[in-house]
């Protein structure tokens, strides 16, 4: 059987003067904190020294010295492990501080060409691997009798399976009822904004912004406020001017790679964010809505991990990793918020479906998901890849493209802005255009491109259809 997650260490914003100090007191502080509990498997001393670029005989060094003190223990071919008994008792995780708690169609008309704008490839999804995993879920409903109602939270078993995946693989130490299920972001976005104590602040955005967060918030009756960004994320400056102008309840961000521009929000930027969060006491809404997809090198830990993080209601999508039709989301926030959201779902449709809820915590712990998404990420890369050349042959001079470190999508700026022709025909290919993404009237030059769903000759096709188009 896979390891389930692989966990992942940060030593370089310790203080300790060696490697060989942070390290260890980085793995005991990890025991103690809970992230790390009693048999553990540690990874070895070969693939953590090359992750954290050490030399290997450190990792060993380090190793040996918390075995020595108690808090490790190896065991002959199998690995390195947490102690069962540890010098120390562990104490309990601690939850979160608790907070106080159109006149157009609905469902427009299918095009003939999908939406383009960064999903997963549905044809990529390890169908029979799915089946099987369907089929047992079933049984074990029937058996155990899961068919009546359940927790409006979602199924144990996954909320488990994802309070380890968000402990391994996104450094954040969460107890299991500060976690629930919904039905993909989009239900984890509306209802965030719903729970949010300050009902009569505004909301910021950043000025390109999801257009589906966008008409959550004002349905549930927000005022929203965009602010500018840069190539490092959310100008940190124009949000202070905001903060001192308005009354703001939250602030909704996709720092990981920002929809639609993919920039990722730099940790200067994120740590600064949440000094802000802290002292005017405005939560954010962490869009983090493909975690994983993370190509030219380690994924930026989510500000929900950091110092500070109290007032994040993390919000995250399983859909992204297999197909849009796969509805499941969570949302990780204090125990507060989720009561209060559990009450709005408890209005909205009681539960989610627990036949899927098991079937994913199922392929979860069985390392099934894990090994999905390596495969997915070496295929998007190289789309990735694929369609950055295309678009360089294509178009040479004329367009300015940011390669982007993850993410499903390109950000395509040319350096004119399009005629009202060539607008209709970007519809006609289901491609959006920058007026989408914007509150107010702008130049409208720049496309967001979805690689992730293509080949790499439907690439090469659609690249070439644009080109006649413009």
């Amino acid at each position: 059987m896979l390891r389930p997650w692989q966990i992942h260490f940060r030593i370089d914003e310790r203080e300790e003067k060696t490697v060989f100090l942070k390290l260890t007191n980085l793995i005991s502080q990890e025991i103690l904190s809970g992230r790390l509990v009693q048999g553990t498997m540690l990874p070895g001393s070969r693939s953590l020294s090359k992750e954290l670029g050490i030399n290997r005989k450190t990792v060993q060094a380090v190793y040996e010295e918390l075995e020595a003190q108690g808090w490790l223990v190896t065991r002959p071919r199998k690995g390195t492990f947490v102690a069962d008994v540890l010098p120390e008792k562990k104490p309990q995780i601690e939850p979160r501080a608790d907070r106080k708690v159109s006149d157009k169609p609905i469902i427009q008309q299918v095009a003939q060409r999908p939406h383009n704008d960064g999903v997963p490839d549905p044809r990529l999804i390890p169908y029979e691997l799915f089946s099987r995993a369907y089929r047992h879920a079933l049984i074990k409903i029937t058996q155990n009798q899961y068919m009546g109602y359940g927790d409006p939270r979602g199924m144990a078993e996954l909320r488990q399976a994802l309070k380890q995946m968000l402990s391994m693989e996104r450094f954040m130490n969460v107890a299991e009822d500060e976690i629930c299920i919904v039905r993909g972001s989009q239900m984890g976005i509306f209802l965030a904004s719903r729970a949010l104590p300050n009902r009569q602040g505004v909301i910021v955005i950043e000025e390109l912004y999801y257009p589906s967060a966008f008409k959550a918030f004002q349905s549930n009756g927000f005022q929203v406020v965009s602010v500018k960004l840069d190539e490092q994320g959310i100008v940190i400056e124009e949000l202070e001017r905001i903060l001192k102008e308005h009354s703001v309840a939250a602030i909704y961000t996709t720092p990981h790679h920002q929809y639609p521009t993919t920039v990722t929000m730099t940790m200067s930027r994120r740590l600064q964010l949440l000094e802000l969060s802290k002292k005017w006491g405005f939560y954010i809404i962490e869009d983090d809505y493909d975690h994983e997809f993370h190509y030219d090198s380690r994924p930026m830990p989510p500000l929900a991990s950091l110092p500070h993080s109290e007032l994040v209601i993390h919000v995250g999508s399983l859909s992204k990793v297999f197909a849009p039709g796969i509805r499941l989301g969570y949302i990780v926030a204090s125990p507060t918020i989720i009561q209060t959201i559990t009450e709005d779902i408890l209005l909205i449709d009681r539960q989610g479906n627990n036949i899927t809820e098991l079937a994913l915590a199922d392929l979860m712990q069985r390392g099934e998901i894990k090994r999905h998404i390596r495969k997915m990420k070496k295929i998007y890369q190289l789309r990735r890849d694929h369609a950055l050349a295309e678009f360089q042959r294509v178009f040479a001079e004329s367009i300015q493209i940011q390669p982007p470190a993850g993410g499903m999508a390109l950000w395509v700026k040319f350096q004119k802005s399009f005629t009202q022709d060539q607008l209709i025909k970007l519809k006609e290919l289901n491609i959006d255009t920058e007026q989408k993404f914007k509150q107010k009237e702008c130049a409208n030059h720049c496309i967001r491109f979805g690689f992730a769903a293509l080949s790499e000759k439907e690439i090469t096709s659609l690249i070439e259809t644009l080109n006649e188009a413009l």
